[in-house]
């Protein structure tokens, strides 16, 4: 969290002396223990996409005793069923950049395996009402709890930059509407635009204390998939008298392996996972249809279009 401090600093353009960044680690050490109990209990508590009422609520209350200003509640989704939770912070600090520091709040429908205390044991329902365990499998409890320390920090050393800080906690991440949400609410109108915009994502690949960044692209897109296979379900005993669903969806789930391997060229990488399926209740059953999940990552929209082409062709 330290580097990641100071990164916001320098790409910010602000100015920071010798005696200011011993000041940093000095208050970084000092912060550290409380911060590690923040995650903990983020950890142990956490919320899926678009039921981020808890977890947005204890960031804007964390925020606003620092003394930023916060606004709750923004973005709008195309579903009206869902509220965005998510806020915007801002310190404003006399004449200098504009930069926005991102952090998303949305956990998993993941059970945990990890036997530690804080370990997360929360069930809920999901958008489709089925009962699912939720987790912070993909480490949004650490990019809060960065983004709490960052902020509290910069607060605190306010006399040694200059500038607007823009504070994001930002919703469903993990569904890919919760960003599309917010700048359809104005995010770039109704405050100020940032000249710099840093989206920080942890990465189990590397050790802790480092901050890594690449020219170029840094991640790549998501698009998410669902697809009915549709058959004519009936007694096992009698196959010839039914058009198999779990037969064709595995026959799909093969071809859909050949749009990267012999369709997309390699200089363009791509990815096609298919992370679930369901299909039928009983042994001896042939159901009438299976659902397959998929999520789609490319880096270009021309390269996303042909694979969302091919697997429509496929299917």
């Amino acid at each position: 969290m330290k580097n990641f401090l100071l990164l916001v600093v320098l790409v910010a353009g602000f100015s920071i002396s010798v005696s200011a960044q011993q000041s940093l680690d000095a208050l970084v050490d000092r912060e550290l223990p409380q911060l590690v109990n923040t995650y903990k209990m983020l950890h142990a508590a956490p919320e899926l996409s678009h039921y981020e009422e808890k977890t947005s609520a204890f960031l804007a209350g964390q925020l606003r005793s620092f003394g930023y200003t916060v606004t709750e509640r923004v973005g709008k989704y195309d579903r009206p069923q869902f509220t965005s939770y998510g806020l915007v912070a801002i310190m404003k600090n006399g004449a200098g950049p504009t930069v926005l520091v991102r952090g998303d709040m949305d956990a998993l429908p993941v059970e945990e395996k990890n036997d530690v205390p804080y370990a997360s044991k929360v069930k809920t329902k999901n958008d489709s009402g089925q009962e699912v365990s939720v987790m912070h499998a993909c480490g949004h409890d650490v990019h809060i709890t960065s983004l709490i320390g960052t902020a509290k920090l910069l607060a605190a050393l306010r006399d040694q930059w200059h500038g607007t800080l823009i504070l994001i906690g930002q919703p469903a991440e993990e569904t890919g509407d919760g960003a599309r949400a917010m700048l359809a609410d104005g995010l770039y109108t109704r405050f100020p635009k940032p000249d710099f915009v840093l989206g920080l994502h942890d990465n189990a690949d590397y050790e802790a204390g480092k901050v890594v960044y690449v020219p170029g692209y840094a991640m790549a897109s998501a698009t998410s998939i669902d697809l009915v296979v549709r058959g004519l379900g009936g007694h096992g005993s009698k196959p010839e008298a039914t058009k198999d669903p779990v037969v064709l969806a595995s026959q799909i789930i093969l071809a859909l392996q050949t749009i990267i391997s012999r369709e997309n060229s390699p200089l363009d990488p791509a990815v096609v996972t298919i992370g679930s399926i369901h299909g039928g209740a009983k042994r001896n059953i042939i159901p009438d249809e299976v659902v397959l999940q998929l999520t789609v990552r490319t880096y270009k929209e021309e390269v996303r279009q042909h694979i969302l082409d091919s697997i429509a062709r496929i299917a």
